[in-house]
């Protein structure tokens, strides 16, 4: 049975800036995913990765690339 590691990770919104909490599932070490900011509604870009035990996590707007 697959054990799933869920860590909240606080930030802000590269929008508006507004606080954000996200839930990050720690079962997968990398990934990409887009969702909206609950302030103000615009697509944020989430990017995440373990690198040795240290959770990095990248919050874009929708056009910017890494």
């Amino acid at each position: 049975m697959q054990r799933f590691e869920i860590m909240e990770i606080n930030d802000s919104c590269p929008y508006c800036g507004s606080a954000i909490s996200l839930l990050i599932d720690l079962s997968v070490e990398q990934q990409s995913y887009i969702e909206d900011c609950e302030v103000c509604c615009r697509p944020i870009s989430v990017h995440f990765q373990m690198n040795d035990d240290v959770p990095e996590i990248s919050l874009l707007q929708e056009n910017e690339m890494l």
